[in-house]
């Protein structure tokens, strides 16, 4: 039962503190994508994939003292931080985590932001589209994030340059 939690903890483990939801949400879709074995159902939502069952397991993660959430105001809404307790690093001793490559690519999303990952996590849900197809649904469905052209071709560019890291290690 516990075996996902565990996949999530190491995220966490790996990623240090993650700071805010969405960027959470966009991170471990963006690892699923790159075919790291979370098993979370995504759909796409404003803010582009998210996954109901994430932010459930997340909250029993946080529940059973395993994840800490510290919720911060920030002007007109909240943040959260995200964080392994001790308790979750002894938990994490007993379960194999075999994800090779998974530190090194939530190390370098976690520096991204938000608004960065959403971009990307939106592209990568459009994979099955050719570039030109995906670039015009940006445009459609993000149009009040204002995507430009290069910042769309940067996005491409980090992906292909995850793929590449995971591949590779």
């Amino acid at each position: 039962m516990l075996k996902e939690h565990a996949k999530l903890m190491s995220a966490f483990l790996a990623s240090g503190e993650v700071v805010g939801r969405k960027k959470l949400q966009k991170m471990i879709y963006i690892a699923k994508k790159l075919e790291f074995p979370f098993q979370e159902k995504f759909q796409f939502h404003f803010y582009g994939p998210y996954s109901e069952e994430l932010t459930l397991r997340v909250e029993e993660l946080c529940n059973m003292g395993f994840i800490s959430e510290v919720k911060e105001k920030k002007g007109g809404y909240f943040q959260y931080r995200y964080a392994v307790t001790k308790e979750g690093e002894d938990f994490l001793e007993i379960y194999e985590k075999d994800m090779p490559c998974l530190k090194d690519c939530l190390t370098d999303m976690n520096v991204q932001s938000a608004r960065f990952l959403e971009l990307v996590s939106t592209i990568l849900y459009f994979d099955n589209l050719s570039k030109e197809e995906v670039v015009e649904k940006v445009f459609t469905l993000k149009s009040k994030q204002k995507y430009t052209e290069e910042e769309i071709d940067e996005a491409f560019a980090y992906i292909d340059g995850l793929k590449s890291k995971k591949i590779v290690q």
